[in-house]
């Protein structure tokens, strides 16, 4: 992994901070599971307990932290995941799992 600069740790945690919502977490989770990475608002809808408005809310913050892009057709906008900046995050969150020893180990 190459060392990040200031931007891109603050273009990172914006993302992240954009995932910190459950409801945003799931519509790119559920997102991510279809054919070609890409849902229809409409296919959305089922899956969660809130209106339209607040799906589209939700994806509207995704699109503009850069995890999903978005495509009209006719009436409706179809969203897509952005694989290589989820692959971005977790090539950042990855070496924090690698975490090694203990509290004691550093006295």
């Amino acid at each position: 992994m190459s060392i990040l600069v200031d931007s891109e740790f603050a273009t990172a945690a914006a993302r992240l901070k954009a995932l910190g919502d459950p409801v945003r977490l799931r519509l790119l989770q559920a997102m991510s599971t279809r054919p070609g990475g890409e849902s229809c608002v409409c296919d959305l809808l089922g899956l969660f307990e809130v209106s339209q408005p607040t799906i589209s809310h939700h994806l509207k913050v995704l699109r503009e932290a850069g995890l999903v892009a978005g495509e009209r057709r006719g009436t409706w906008v179809y969203y897509r995941v952005v694989p290589e900046v989820v692959q971005q995050l977790s090539q950042i969150l990855e070496p924090l799992a690698a975490v090694t020893g203990t509290g004691e180990d550093c006295r």
